[in-house]
């Protein structure tokens, strides 16, 4: 695939900068074009691989964020991107539209940025371009409190009504002990660039090493033409470089190889081990509408009898027959890996938490506020009702 990769909000700019910087160390060439959006100046002059005159900062000039951000505030969000909107369309006449297949809006839904500018951005796009819009969107954790949670809620209602597919993230799911947050997010952000560039660049042409049976960008798209959230499983094993040990001897993670499984039973196991560890957002199988298997790694592991018994395997455990299966290969990799997309899962409990939690905090908001004002009323009325206002 070519992509269009826009990010908005500080989560969605790291991770497009992720995902160039995975796409730079495993030479691929996926991300055509790239733009970031963001409220808050300091973070625009975080990215390491976003190009400085691909950022763009909206808000400077609105009263409430003035180059500062939008204090987590998603309405703040939306108003500064209606704003700048003629910038924002300015910086889309860039993209050489004919150069891609699709554009992919990245997003964190619990900040008020990405939760309240993205939808503005991605609405703008349907009407700009024919080609497909996908959002890929972080969903907060629980401990990140009522209030992202708010945004998440009411943001994802309006990704998932606009794009073309909503590629999900739950941070809840990812979440890992004895970590600062900082180094949590930043482990979480690679995490999620490895397994859209495995996914979306697969079916790069490489005439000197030719597929078993090639994916390409109309099968991508194929498999996300399904609207809805999707969900996306990874799973690797390490390539050794000593032959006699064998080239699927060393498994990451806690994977063992079984004594002298062949290769085609190595490339299932990797498939099913890709489902059953931890989704991108987790999801039941059976509730997935379509799915896509691809395989990538030097082309002399990927054996055509294994991917047809990991495409079986994976019809049987998610209840559909509409599931694609190809491979990707990288003669100069060191893994051979297996990503897998769930597209249009219905079955998602974390959603329906973040939605539980977004309405407990929209009562508890309104509470508060009710009380504040009841308290600021007493502060400033005398108790015999014997003054009156100036005006």
């Amino acid at each position: 695939m070519k992509l269009a990769t826009i990010g908005v909000g500080n989560a969605g700019s790291k991770i497009i900068d992720r995902m160039l910087e995975f796409e730079d160390k495993t030479g691929r060439s996926l991300c055509r074009h790239v733009l970031v959006i963001n409220s808050a100046r300091t973070d625009l002059a975080k990215p390491d691989y976003v190009p400085e005159d691909r950022r763009i900062l909206i808000g400077d000039t609105h009263k409430k964020a003035k180059g500062h951000g939008v204090g987590g505030d998603v309405e703040v969000g939306a108003e500064v991107a209606k704003h700048d909107i003629d910038e924002i369309r300015r910086a889309f006449d860039d993209v050489e539209i004919h150069e891609v297949d699709a554009i992919i809006v990245a997003a964190g839904l619990g900040g008020g940025t990405g939760s309240g500018a993205g939808p503005v951005v991605i609405e703008e796009l349907q009407k700009m371009y024919d080609e497909p819009v996908y959002g890929l969107g972080i969903l907060p954790g629980e401990y990140e409190g009522g209030r992202p949670a708010l945004n998440a809620a009411r943001s994802l209602q309006s990704f998932v009504q606009k794009v073309d597919n909503f590629i999900a993230f739950d941070n809840d799911a990812w979440r890992s002990r004895g970590q600062t947050i900082e180094e949590g997010y930043e482990q979480m952000n690679r995490e999620l660039a490895v397994r859209i560039v495995t996914l979306l660049a697969a079916g790069e042409i490489d005439e000197t090493d030719v597929a078993e049976n090639a994916m390409d960008s109309s099968d991508i798209m194929r498999t996300l033409d399904t609207d809805g959230v999707s969900s996306i499983g990874y799973a690797s094993t390490t390539i050794s470089s000593d032959a006699d040990d064998g080239l699927l001897n060393r498994f990451r993670e806690d994977e063992k190889p079984v004594g002298d499984a062949t290769d085609a039973a190595k490339i299932k196991g990797l498939v099913r081990r890709a489902v059953n560890s931890r989704l991108t957002i987790p999801c039941e199988v059976t509730s997935a509408d379509r799915a896509l298997i691809i395989l990538s790694g030097p082309s002399e592991l990927i054996s055509r009898k294994g991917i047809e018994s990991a495409r079986q395997w994976l019809e049987n455990e998610a209840d559909t027959v509409d599931i694609l299966a190809g491979d990707d290969p990288r003669p100069n990799a060191s893994e051979l890996s297996a990503v897998v997309l769930l597209s249009n899962v219905t079955e998602t409990p974390r959603v329906d938490e973040i939605q539980s939690q977004a309405v407990d905090a929209q009562d508890k908001i309104a509470e508060l506020e009710a009380a504040r004002e009841e308290e600021i009323n007493e502060l400033i009325t005398d108790e015999d009702d014997e003054l009156d206002p100036v005006v």
